[in-house]
């Protein structure tokens, strides 16, 4: 008795816990949930903004960086095909063999409109041809001696620094290729002017404020995008450390202003390229950020409280509408779809409408079963009446007609178990054919084969058809194929159109005894089968054993006939 009065004094007092703990609307979740989530976003932001102008020269770094490599690999892809087009021309056949002159013309039309110009020296650096002027024009010793050496020394394509060519009177470049000794021109270059590489330079925007040249390996400027401020071959005051390889930022005093500087060097010209800005627009103050994030976070606030109220007042009447429908179900009465703008309420929702029709259809089947249960219980009644004299005619005494007349009950039941268990849905035809075979099956599985689709068939065709199975299976044990050590089942049934036509086929393995009495498996068969689902039943002896042939019309199985009564169809109308 203590403990019980102890324990009821430890339940109120959790009931009073409970009522002193007052529930709180949603909106009051939401706005400390926009305070949790917008306070420490300001605080990280604010944070994060002392490290902006690092994050901003990264990102500019970055972006000045990609388009310097742009800028020389362009500038490389302008050699490499001027590389090509030499090869393209030390292969022509004129000047392999030795005419000079058709190989100057030949030279000067594929060389027309490329601003390039074909230049051929002997072993003493001697110039045979040069398409900038007519053949047989006198000629001296090339402008570019040194490079010319080097590309026989390294016997590869050869790229020259920037020089002041004598022939064409402005600056050039060359791009030198060596050929076989025993060729009329020792080596062929392509000339070009260093102009011509200002177009290259320009079509890679750099970011606003910045500028580029393009050097060679003395610091002469070849190209450059500043206009006048660096002419061509000018020296860059700027990255005149050579031996410096590194390619990040570095910063520089250039007329007494900091500037920042970066390059790309390239591997197949050994030329540069720079470029710079200057450091007091790179590195910008955080003033102007600070306050546009002081402004946007007011607005994100302001903006933020307002859809707070609205989500909340979507809730509230969500959340309503759903302890609206659990009172609806709680009565058992219908619950009906309705929209809801959350996802997870509509889910609830959904659910609760569901719950409502499996309630309301398994109140219809428990009233169903409870009326199928009382009619089949009379009709059972009756039939097991007629179980009980049919098996007294065959009976020699007493504990045979206990044991024949118990066997054939527990079929019976059998069906009212599957019923019971499938009810609605109907009873599956295979499932009830595997349940009565089942007690009479030989150890010997192969013995038996049933083959048939898995249909669903109403109440009374599973019982009839039940002690069908279960009167030919009792036949089959006591002088069949289940009698026969060596006997065999074959039982198959197929959808015909508008009949199952069902096969049981006994194979024996001697000859069929000729049987004179006709049992009560004949009298299920016949007169059962065959009445109440008007089948048509026929049985045929072989040689080698029984068959039995059954056509049963589809709509007295159909398990929709079974389903709802006239009574129950009128009640259903008057609830909608």
């Amino acid at each position: 008795m203590a403990a019980h009065a102890h324990d009821r004094v430890a339940d109120s007092g959790k009931a009073r816990s409970l009522q002193s703990r007052r529930p709180q609307p949603v909106a009051l979740y939401l706005f400390a949930l926009m305070l949790v989530i917008l306070l420490p976003a300001l605080i990280v932001a604010l944070v994060l903004l002392n490290s902006t102008n690092d994050a901003q020269e990264k990102v500019v770094e970055s972006l000045t960086n990609a388009t310097v490599q742009a800028m020389g690999q362009s500038v490389d892809r302008e050699i490499s095909g001027m590389i090509t087009t030499l090869r393209v021309l030390s292969s022509d056949q004129s000047l392999e063999a030795g005419d000079l002159e058709q190989f100057h013309r030949r030279a000067t039309i594929a060389l027309a409109g490329t601003g390039s110009y074909i230049i051929g020296i002997d072993e003493d650096a001697n110039q045979l041809v040069n398409s900038r002027v007519e053949f047989g024009a006198p000629l001296g010793q090339t402008s570019d001696m040194i490079t010319a050496a080097r590309a026989l020394e390294r016997a590869r394509p050869t790229v020259s620094n920037l020089f002041f060519g004598q022939v064409a009177q402005t600056w050039v470049y060359n791009v030198w290729l060596p050929l076989s000794e025993d060729a009329p021109v020792r080596l062929l270059a392509l000339t070009q002017n260093a102009r011509d590489l200002i177009p290259v330079l320009q079509s890679r925007e750099l970011p606003q404020g910045w500028n580029a040249a393009l050097v060679d390996g003395t610091n002469t400027v070849i190209a450059s995008t500043t206009g006048d401020e660096f002419s061509i071959g000018d020296t860059l005051p700027m990255r005149r450390n050579l031996e410096d390889t590194a390619s990040g930022w570095t910063e520089e005093v250039f007329h007494d202003e900091k500037v920042v500087t970066a390059e790309w060097r390239s591997g197949l010209t050994g030329w540069r390229i720079i470029a710079w800005a200057s450091a007091a627009q790179v590195k910008r103050p955080l003033g102007e950020s600070l306050l546009q994030l002081a402004a946007w976070g007011l607005v994100i606030a302001v903006v933020a409280s307002l859809i707070a109220v609205f989500i909340a007042q979507q809730l509230s009447r969500s959340v309503r509408g759903l302890r609206l429908d659990a009172q609806r179900l709680g009565r058992g009465e219908a619950v009906f779809e309705r929209y809801y703008p959350v996802a997870e309420i509509d889910e609830v929702s959904k659910a609760l409408v569901q719950a409502s029709r499996q309630r309301q259809t398994a109140e219809r089947d428990v009233r169903f079963l409870m009326r199928e249960l009382a009619h089949r219980s009379k009709n059972q009644m009756a039939v097991i009446s007629a179980m009980a004299k049919q098996t007294a005619r065959g009976a020699t005494d007493v504990p045979r007609y206990v044991e024949a007349l118990e066997r054939r009950i527990m079929g019976l039941a059998r069906s009212t178990d599957l019923l019971l268990a499938h009810g609605r849905a109907g009873v599956s035809l295979r499932e009830l054919v595997d349940l009565h075979l089942a007690p009479f099956r030989p150890q010997e599985l192969a013995r038996v084969t049933v083959d048939g689709a898995d249909l669903r068939i109403n109440p009374q065709g599973a019982q009839i058809l039940g002690m069908a199975v279960h009167e030919l299976a009792v036949n089959a044990t006591q002088y069949g194929a289940f009698a026969d050590e060596k006997g065999r089942l074959t039982l198959t049934w197929v959808e015909d159109g508008d009949q199952l036509a069902m096969r049981w086929r006994e194979t024996l393995s001697g000859p069929l005894k000729a049987s004179e009495r006709a049992g009560f498996g004949t009298t299920v068969l016949r007169s059962m089968v065959g009445g109440a689902l008007g089948a048509k039943v026929e049985r045929h002896e072989h040689a080698d054993g029984v068959e039995w042939t059954i056509d049963i019309p589809m709509t007295a199985l159909d398990p929709a006939f079974a389903a709802v009564r006239p009574d129950e169809q009128l009640q259903e109308r008057k609830n909608q």
